[in-house]
């Protein structure tokens, strides 16, 4: 049976006093997130903000020449648009759906709305952007300094954080597009895991069968990242934590 989708499937959003969160509701819509949706180009006006619930959004920068890496992924405990309410109205990379699902979307001007009352919601979309400046900054020393097998396990690791399930589907062309690095790369570094027996890759899915072997494998780069979402929004990271008096 398919679990019906809610808005508090965002910890962003689960995150939230019942008075705020009411106040957003009716405005949140529910949109469809299938693979390889663009959701904005580098420099184009931002209309909405996305809260992912079951999907995830890969933040891509792409050069002339149309080569591409990945800076960031924003899943379920997250935001994608973050400019409409820092005040730069364009985002200068590119934002992908990597993983299908579904999202909620606000209107920006509602977002900056909401935003300008420096209540729970600012307080938290802060927090998050200093957690997703760090991920950006782990991931720019990550991508000059490590293997393309410990990118790799980065890069599981912080997309099955963000999903409920233990299988991606993708292909070793988008993996490659997303650590700008060449495909057979990203052929060699999967085969390293597989025959490791860490992960099990077939026609695009990739489905985990030892976590624990991957995180022992990674680079520091995904605990770095990991820390700092953890002491940032203690009450989101992971399984959104419900308590009473975020409640009241």
């Amino acid at each position: 049976m398919t679990k019906p989708h809610t808005p508090r499937q965002n910890h962003l959003l689960d995150a939230l006093p019942t008075i705020e969160f009411e106040r957003l509701l009716p405005y949140l819509e529910m949109t469809s997130m299938p693979l390889g949706n663009v959701l904005y180009e580098s420099g184009g006006k931002l209309n909405y903000v996305y809260f992912p619930t079951n999907c995830i959004i890969s933040l891509l920068y792409v050069m002339e020449n149309g080569a591409s890496a990945e800076i960031a992924v924003v899943g379920n405990e997250g935001i994608v648009g973050v400019a409409l309410f820092m005040g730069g109205q364009t985002m200068p990379n590119r934002a992908v759906v990597q993983s299908a699902g579904h999202a909620y979307r606000l209107r920006g001007a509602l977002m900056q709305q909401e935003f300008d009352r420096y209540g729970v919601l600012m307080r938290l979309l802060l927090r998050y952007t200093q957690a997703l400046i760090t991920q950006m900054a782990q991931t720019a020393v990550c991508n000059r300094h490590h293997s393309v097998d410990q990118q790799l396990c980065r890069w599981l690791l912080l997309s099955l954080d963000r999903l409920s399930a233990q299988e991606l589907t993708m292909t070793q062309e988008l993996i490659a597009n997303m650590l700008g690095v060449r495909r057979e790369g990203v052929t060699e570094a999967a085969g390293k895991l597989q025959k490791a027996g860490l992960i099990d890759y077939r026609r695009g899915h990739i489905r985990v069968l030892d976590r624990p072997g991957l995180e022992a494998r990674v680079c520091e780069c995904y605990q770095v990242v990991k820390t700092e979402f953890d002491r940032l929004l203690p009450d989101i990271s992971g399984v959104a934590h419900h308590s009473a008096v975020n409640r009241e």
